[in-house]
């Protein structure tokens, strides 16, 4: 399927059962928040405090999972399965790792790293500090589920099965939507845990997840099912998976230490509280947009992957030019309900318990949105040529790209705006600014490796 079907059946065909599972997973992080907010209105600020290193963990249990699905897709293309069983084993090995440094993290440094990011110029900042850590503590120790969902999830994917691999992402996010309002309210007979309860459910899910991603990979992917006799350490699949993941868990890495600078230039407003706020409550619903263009990538990794270790140069051009047009459609889509209806956006997260609070957030999250929306099109163009990248084996290509959208470039361009005008409002320009200047340097980049790596198939 992956080397025969037509491009513009196989591109929905793969990417689709991801980009669904995807928005699902993006609605349970809108629900969480939404009852967060409901609950307490500091819970959201301190769940919003700790989600870079909530983001640090997945992004690395992600990123050596782009690695894995790279590698199998060219082992299998290359029709050496034997390989990429083996293979397989390396990478479980390599995600097992991350989740055994994420429970240190857990058990030993939550306090001190939700102590270093909540300002005391918040208000309730010593609350908002003892909430977050119990939050990122549970979240952090009890992480192997996630690391071991997202393993199975790659091998679903890297056989063309995205159907399977959607049933798995989507357990995990529907147990989660399901047990949220129970544990943080305290419905059923269970006690009201608040911020811990959305914790609970959301390693709950990943575990559930996980359970799933097993069977289904083990009793319906039989050209990647995990057996003993295929287990042996190979140091040269460590380090073909390590070379793409790596930059690929630094590519997504960076956006935890974009949210730390943000959060730390926007801390100096005197709305600091409704303004970080703000930026938690524009990543959730963000998430609904950018999260299907995400699988589109995810899926274009194993169509690429595939197509690269087949040589077949020409379905790895018809491939890139469907997904761009599906990337910029579903783009054009958000930016019209981001600049159209971006105060409904914002009523969605309103609490009557914090009413002055609320309507700072309104006032700032309606220019925000409608500011940072100009940056979708942009966006659409540079995550799928970062996509092809990673597909062939060029993941510092990808991270290079990372650096500049949210490092390099916006985190300067919002501290020197906020620096010369004093106005929340205008540091939202620093993003597309950003996207602009990432945009250009991902033309370039393509441009060589298409030169270099796909031209000469």
């Amino acid at each position: 399927m992956l080397g025969t079907m037509e491009m513009k059946r196989l591109v929905p065909k793969i990417s689709v059962p991801i980009m669904l599972s995807m928005l699902v997973q993006a609605l349970y992080n809108v629900v969480d928040s939404i009852f967060i907010s409901r609950y307490d209105p500091n819970g959201l600020t301190s769940v919003s405090l700790a989600f870079p290193f909530q983001m640090l963990m997945i992004a690395l249990g992600v990123g050596m999972g782009t690695g894995i699905n790279s590698l199998l897709s060219r082992r299998l293309g290359e029709k050496r399965p034997d390989e990429a069983r083996r293979a397989a084993w390396n990478g479980w090995l390599i995600e097992a790792a991350s989740a055994l440094l994420f429970l240190l993290m857990g058990v030993f440094a939550a306090g001190a790293l939700m102590g270093a990011v909540v300002s005391d110029n918040l208000m309730n900042a010593e609350s908002i500090r003892e909430t977050g850590t119990v939050y990122l503590s549970i979240v952090t120790t009890w992480s192997f589920g996630l690391f071991t969902a997202v393993f199975f999830e790659r091998l679903l994917q890297a056989t063309g099965n995205t159907v399977l691999s959607m049933i798995t992402q989507m357990t995990g996010a529907v147990v989660n939507i399901i047990l949220d309002p129970i544990m943080i309210f305290g419905l059923i007979g269970f006690p009201k845990m608040g911020v811990a309860g959305a914790a609970i459910a959301t390693v709950i899910g990943q575990w559930c997840s996980a359970g799933v991603g097993f069977l289904l990979n083990q009793k319906k992917n039989p050209e990647l099912r995990l057996k003993l006799s295929d287990f042996a350490v190979d140091r040269n699949a460590l380090h073909d998976i390590i070379a793409v993941g790596l930059p690929s868990a630094v590519m997504q890495a960076i956006g935890s230490v974009m949210n730390l600078g943000m959060n730390a230039i926007l801390s100096g407003f005197e709305q600091s509280n409704a303004a970080l706020n703000v930026m938690a409550v524009y990543f959730k619903l963000q998430s609904f947009i950018f999260m299907p263009v995400f699988g589109l990538g995810t899926g274009l990794i194993a169509i690429i992957g595939y197509n690269y270790g087949a040589r077949n140069k020409e379905r790895i051009y018809s491939c890139i030019k469907v997904a761009l047009a599906t990337a910029i459609g579903i783009m054009l889509v958000g930016m019209f309900l981001f600049m159209v209806f971006p105060a409904q956006l914002m009523a969605i997260f309103e609490s009557d318990a914090e009413a002055a609070l609320t309507a700072q957030m309104t006032q700032i999250g309606v220019v925000a949105m409608r500011i940072i929306s100009t940056c979708f099109l942009p966006a659409a163009v540079g995550i799928t040529l970062s996509t092809v990248f990673q597909a062939v084996g060029k993941g510092t290509y990808s991270m290079l790209l990372s650096i500049c959208r949210q490092l390099a470039v916006l985190l300067p361009a919002a501290w020197l705006i906020a620096r010369l005008t004093n106005n929340v409002y205008a540091v939202w320009w620093s993003f597309l600014i950003a996207e602009v200047v990432s945009l250009v340097i991902c033309l370039m980049l393509y441009k060589k490796c298409n030169r270099e790596m796909i031209a000469v198939l």
